[in-house]
């Protein structure tokens, strides 16, 4: 029986920096590459086909560094917003005034 594959969904995926990286938010996988029990992706700047690199796949899933598909800017304060415990009631009345 053959192993399963380690992150089968990765090539293509879209994701977001929490902070620019080589000047830039957004990145989409444009290759993978297995080494021993490793899995690396090639991501590029959705803006600058030159911005590229490789990088653990492991590493996007951290939330401090990565975030999935590609987020508004207002929707990357929020999400740093919540990992710091702030308030948000006043902002989700103003995104969402029939939220509350």
């Amino acid at each position: 029986m053959a192993k399963k594959q380690k992150f089968p969904h990765l090539l293509g995926s879209k994701w977001t920096a929490r902070q620019r990286t080589f000047g830039w938010r957004h990145f989409q996988v444009n290759n993978r590459k297995n080494e021993g029990d490793r899995v690396y992706a090639e991501l590029v700047a959705s803006c600058d086909p030159n911005a590229r690199f490789w990088i653990d796949a492991r590493n996007l899933k951290n939330r401090d560094l990565w975030a999935a598909g590609w987020q508004t800017l207002e929707e990357i304060e929020i999400l740093a917003a919540v990992d710091r415990g702030d308030d948000l009631s006043e902002e989700v009345e103003v995104l969402h005034p029939d939220a509350l």
